[in-house]
This record gives structure tokens, sequence and C-alpha cells, in this order.
């Protein structure tokens, strides 16, 4: 490792913490449909694994950090991840305590991910010596893991259903492609249905759009007015511990060390039973909601950085949702990256810690000063300027590239179709979860069962 490796990790990290700080504060943008299309793009782009890894996971400390702050200044998730958490920053807006909802998850943010990066990579550690067998039997693992994040879903039998006939259309896909010479058959398309997957949801309720009993029947609402109080300054570099109480620090500890070893569970399924947990006994709606606020953020970054890590350095294929999920380019992403030859193969354990502690250090030092001092005043040049639509047309737009270069027009169809049948199949509360599994399940299903 050179001198000039570790200055493009830095300037990789910066980047990332720059560019999703602002899509992070924008509302309802999704972390596997804004974090997998870009990771996915350096990797093809031929970028030194390192850097792309501590690029990630600034992206990622970056994103699960921001996409908190519209909770606490407007009541709105910025993402998936924050969406349990809109109740409690409700709380403490309409008590008129924002800014103190905003510094309580921020430091939550900071103290998960100083809490997930050392356990996660001695966990990883730990596991390492089964990666051989778990390699070895992958796709019924994945079958497997299909089956138990289905049982483990709301919609259960929904979830179990959409297994099977989910494969037949990707492997119908996968033949169809073959058939036609569309891609030689040495060449499996995999990571085009992927971003079909991510972007599904998007693309359902767009096309919905186009249906006119469905259009009348939507709500109409008037233009939302969203008010952003103004905050005392924040001198100094703040102390997440000394920001948070005692009661606090120790239930954000508690929940970021369970995180760490529910890594392959659902990342906001765990921020919901976990965070719900702690506050149960608490009567106060103030200290309830600041204690959860801190303990379920602390928790998402601890779940979501051990899902990347641990799988990532012990296994090398994608078991838990956000390594099957955002996390997937650095496991798939051919030709650069194969389930048998990817980051796992190509780095040692101290190169890993090194891009990890580059990217979560850059990451969490910059983000976290900035939104304990400049959250507002993000927050009111984010939702006055950009808009919504322009960062996920950006999004759908970029996948749409990518498919194209991976198997011409007729790819772009197939993801397309994918994106509907995944939207629609989410639309009725199936896991994300269960259709990626199953989309690298999908070979040894078609050929073990049918």
């Amino acid at each position: 490792m050179t001198l000039q490796l570790v200055i493009e990790m830095i300037i990789a990290s910066v980047l990332a913490a720059g560019i999703y700080t602002i899509i992070g504060i924008a509302p309802g943008t999704d972390e596997t449909a804004v974090l997998a299309p870009v990771t996915l793009a350096l990797v093809l782009l031929g970028v030194s694994p390192m850097v792309v890894l501590a690029f990630f996971v600034s992206a990622v400390v970056t994103l699960n950090l921001t996409d908190a702050v519209p909770v606490a200044v407007a009541g709105t998730p910025g993402g998936v991840m924050a969406s349990p958490m809109v109740p409690y920053g409700l709380t403490l807006k309409e008590a008129g305590q924002s800014v103190v909802g905003i510094r309580k998850m921020a430091s939550g943010a900071a103290i998960g991910t100083i809490v997930a990066v050392p356990i996660s990579l001695a966990l990883a550690g730990l596991l390492a010596p089964l990666s051989e067998v778990i390699t070895k039997y992958s796709a019924p693992v994945f079958f497997i893991g299909a089956i138990f994040l289905a049982l483990v879903s709301k919609n259960k039998i929904l979830s179990l259903l959409a297994i099977l006939p989910f494969s037949l259309l990707i492997e119908g896909m996968r033949y169809l492609y073959w058939g036609v010479g569309a891609v030689p058959e040495t060449k499996t398309i995999t990571i085009s249905f992927f971003l079909g997957i991510t972007i599904g949801p998007m693309i359902f309720s767009m096309i919905s759009l186009l249906n006119k009993e469905h259009r009348e029947k939507l709500p109409k609402q008037e233009k939302r007015e969203i008010v952003i109080a103004n905050a005392e300054k924040q001198k100094g570099f703040p102390n997440p511990f000394k920001v948070l109480t005692k009661q606090e620090s120790w239930a954000t500890l508690g929940t970021s060390i369970a995180g760490c070893f529910t890594f392959f569970m659902s990342p906001v399924g765990m921020t919901v039973l976990f965070g719900e947990a702690v506050v149960s006994r608490v009567k106060d709606p103030i200290k309830k909601a600041k204690i959860a606020l801190a303990s379920m953020e602390g928790l998402a970054h601890s779940t979501y950085l051990a899902g990347l890590l641990i799988p990532l350095i012990a296994l090398g294929v994608p078991l838990s949702p956000v390594a099957i999920g955002p996390a997937n380019p650095l496991f798939n992403a051919p030709p650069v990256f194969t389930l048998e030859k990817n980051m796992h193969h190509l780095l040692t354990m101290s190169e890993f810690t090194i891009a990890t502690i580059v990217g979560s250090v850059v990451g969490l030092g910059l983000t976290y000063y900035v939104i304990m001092k400049y959250s507002q005043q993000i927050c009111r040049f984010v939702f006055k300027f950009i808009p919504h639509e322009a960062i996920l047309g950006l999004f759908i737009a970029l996948v749409m590239m990518l498919s194209y270069m991976d198997g011409g027009f007729i790819n772009m169809m197939g993801v397309l179709l994918v994106a509907i049948v995944s939207g629609a199949l989410s639309r009725l509360g199936i896991n994300f979860g269960v259709l990626f599994m199953t989309l690298y399940a999908a070979p040894w299903i078609v050929t073990t069962l049918f």
C-alpha cells in the first residue's frame, strides 16, 4: 500500500461524505437505489478495491446520519432506515426541540459507528474459517436465506409464494437473452436484475400514475409548508457522550452492540425491535423520544456496518440484507467482481481494516461536525433547491445506462420488467431481501426443483 492509495481513499471518502450529505437529507431516498448504482459504476471503472470500500463505508455512515435530519426538522424520513424514528422526531418537533433531536440522533450515530467497526472486524475474523464451506454451498444457502427472510417478514405467506415464480422470471429472462444471442452463454446477467429490483418501487409508482382511475383515487393535497426553526450555534467539535445523558449513552451502546450480532437480519426490523424494547418502560414522552432517537440511530449504523463488513471480510458472499442490497456491487459486479473473485479474495485483513477506518473516520468526522453545526442551513438549501424527483431521475437513468452496458437494449427492457414485477411485489408487502436472495438462488432453484 502506497501513500498515493491512502490519499485516494481519503479523497474518495470526502467526496462520498459531500455527495451523500445532500442525498441523505432529500426526503424519501432509498438507500439501495442511491448507493448501489454509484458503487457499481466505480467498480466497473476500475477504481482500486480499497478506494471503493472507503468510499462505500463513508457513504453509508454519511447517508444513515443525514437521512435522520429531516425526521427532526420536518417530520419526514430522509430514507427507509429513518422511517421508524419519525414518530419520536415529531414528538420533539411539536415540543419545539427539533435541534435537540438532531443532536441526539447524530450522537447516537457516532457511537454506533465507533462500536460497529471494531466489533464487526473482530466477528469477521472469527467467522473467516467458515468462508470456504459457505461459498461451496452458496446457492442452497441463498435459497434457505430467502425462506428465512420470508418467515420473519410481516407477509409470510405472500413472501414464500413469490420465491418460485420470481426465480422462474429471472431464469426465463436469462435463457431468453442466450436464445436470441443478446449475450453469450458464458455470461450470466445478475447485476442488472439486481438494479432493477432496487428501483422497482419507484418505477411501479411512476407507471401507476399512467392509470387514470388510479390517478383519480390518489389523495389531493395542497402545497406543503415546512417550517425550519432557528437554532443556537454549536461551538467546537461536540463529544457525543456529553451530548447524550448516561441513560441515553448506555441505551445506545447496548443497541449498537446488539446490532453487530444481528447483521444477518433486516436493519430496519432490528431498529424497530430493539429501539422499541429500550424505551418500552419510559413514561415521559419527551425523555422517551430522546432515548429512542439516539439508540435507534446507533443501532441503525451498527447493523448496517456489520451487515456490510462481516459477510464481505469473512465469507465473500452477500449473506445479509445490507450485503445483498446496497453493498452487492462489492461482491458481484461482472466482469470485475464475481462471487468466486471479489474484495474478499483480493484484499487482506489489514487492507480491509485500513479502508474501513479511513472511510468511517472521514465520513463520521466530516458529517457529524457539519450536521451538528449546519443541519438547518443544509435542510433549507436541499428542501428549497434540490427536487426529490431530480435525484430519483438521476439514479433511474444511471441504472438504465448500466443495464444497456450489461446486455444491450433488450436488457433495458428486461430490467424494466423486473423493476415492475419487484415493485408490484414490494407494494404487496414482500420483503426486498427475499427477492435479492431469490435472484442469486434462481439457477439452483430452477435446475433442482423443476
